[in-house]
């Protein structure tokens, strides 16, 4: 009798062990298919007198044009003015009147733009920097959000990918 359990139980392991192997063969991947197709997100680079923009992705679509503000948003690239660091202080001090006076708050990082996106990073005396996301053109800035932290809910939801991948969002 024991003889008998044995072989059976040797017979049923191998019927189980084939069946994992099919089974893991023909499994679908784990990850889905749209996470592998996304493209890689674009390294800011910081400023040197020698470049004035972020290398070009070379992911990025021979069709992917300009927004209307001039920057794709295939790619993150300094702003060049357009707008400046000045003009992002200004918009801020608007929606944050509690702000130091005079040389309280300075540009720290100059404004880096996709699309119609734009980050830039600001000192202020006796506290952290702020981090800035701004959107729209040099002349009508939006303040999205500003503060230690600029991932919010609109931001990764709508904000182009290279451009989350240079504030940190990913």
């Amino acid at each position: 009798m024991r003889t008998g359990a044995a072989v059976l139980a040797i017979v049923s392991l191998g019927f189980l062990l084939t069946a994992c192997k099919h089974e893991t063969e023909t499994a679908p991947p784990l990850v889905k298919p749209s996470l592998l197709s996304q493209e890689p997100l674009i390294p800011v680079l910081p400023p040197t007198p020698e470049i004035t923009t972020a290398p070009a992705d070379p992911y990025a679509s021979p069709s992917s044009s300009p927004s209307a503000t001039g920057f794709p948003e295939s790619q993150v690239s300094y702003c060049n003015g357009r707008p400046s660091g000045a003009q992002v202080l200004a918009a801020v001090r608007r929606v944050r009147t509690n702000l130091p006076a005079g040389n309280g708050v300075t540009v720290q990082k100059e404004p880096v733009c996709s699309g119609s996106w734009q980050y830039t990073v600001l000192s202020v005396a006796d506290s952290e920097p702020l981090r800035v996301i701004t959107k729209g053109s040099p002349g009508s800035l939006t303040v999205v959000t500003v503060g230690t932290d600029p991932c919010t809910v609109e931001v990764r939801a709508t904000a182009p990918i290279a451009f989350l991948g240079a504030v940190d969002c990913n």
